[in-house]
């Protein structure tokens, strides 16, 4: 048998940067993000009954780079004595650019790893698994706006707000749609140890989490829009003054943002985010959506938009 599972990029509101524990995959701080609907990851996985090495394609393609990886989450599911197994993945949108795709990966990966042996384990038992290879996965097994607690040992993961409840868009302008230069792990390892901003950047990260959270709970859309923003620009300023720096924006990601300031001095809510790399996140209600969609489409050196609502966590689906 094959099992396969689907899960959706998460972008963060409060982000994610630097770990605790290298070795376990611990974040070092905590974060809040949204689950989107309309991009999607779908991962297979066959264990085989014969020997031999684990294989890996990527949208029909060998991808032996991501291999290791894989093959350490799919120990971490099924233990290391495990059979080998074959893993396809299928994405609708770039991948290693900015969106969250390892994210995704790794989520629905831990879902249909989980589904092919018979196990039982629950959402936040396959958060932690699918956290120990991509930290920001964990996030991706929950929708809606999730909040992941970092502890010293492990982390917890809920949902703190249902898509129903309070139905946010996401337009995703796309600046670049090549692989990214630098890797957010070997980023963050170059932050915790350059950057004269990193233990500012833990410092304040509670601060703007209880914000962020107050924001949600009491459906505060201009107060988590400017905590959302400060946040995100905090993070990229641990990037940009690390050694050597790394900057992941581009041209029309700086015109994506002047669009974002134009739209709100007109008065509509919306504001932005970024993570490691070039594209632009515009969060915004509902009423808002068509207009931020035209205006960032007509933005000099955007290559295209995706629009998402707030979106279920990772789980198995059937195939045809």
């Amino acid at each position: 048998m094959t099992s396969v599972a689907q899960a959706q990029p998460n972008i963060a509101l409060i982000k994610y940067w630097g770990k605790r524990d290298h070795v376990n995959n611990l974040p070092a701080v905590s974060s809040l993000s949204v689950t989107l609907e309309s991009l999607w990851t779908r991962m297979s996985v066959e264990f085989r009954e014969s020997g031999g090495p684990d294989t890996l394609q990527v949208n029909e393609a060998d991808a032996p780079a991501m291999l290791k990886r894989v093959s350490h989450c799919l120990d971490l599911v099924a233990g290391k004595q495990r059979p080998g197994a074959d893993v396809i993945s299928e994405s609708n949108f770039p991948i290693g650019a900015g969106l969250a795709s390892s994210a995704s990966a790794f989520a629905a990966l831990v879902v249909a790893a989980e589904r092919e042996l018979g196990g039982v384990r629950g959402p936040l038992d396959l958060a932690r698994l699918a956290g120990g290879s991509s930290g920001s996965a964990a996030r991706s097994l929950f929708g809606g706006i999730v909040e992941l607690t970092a502890g010293d040992k492990e982390i917890n993961v809920e949902t703190v707000c249902e898509c129903a409840d309070w139905p946010l868009e996401v337009i995703v302008a796309i600046t670049a749609k090549d692989p990214k230069p630098v890797s957010s792990g070997e980023a963050m390892v170059r932050g915790e140890n350059t950057s004269p901003f990193y233990s500012s950047w833990l410092l304040k990260q509670d601060d703007d989490l209880r914000t962020a959270r107050r924001g949600v709970v009491d459906r505060d859309f201009a107060k988590l829009a400017a905590v959302a923003e400060h946040n995100c620009l905090k993070m990229h300023s641990v990037m940009w003054t690390s050694k050597p720096p790394i900057v992941y924006w581009n041209s029309a990601t700086l015109s994506c943002l002047e669009t974002v300031r134009a739209l709100q001095s007109d008065g509509l809510p919306v504001f932005f985010t970024m993570d490691a790399g070039p594209q632009v996140k515009a969060v915004c209600l509902p009423e808002a959506a068509a207009a931020v969609a035209s205006a960032l489409e007509n933005t000099p050196g955007v290559m295209g938009t995706m629009q998402s609502s707030l979106g279920p966590g990772a789980r198995p689906v059937e195939t045809e």
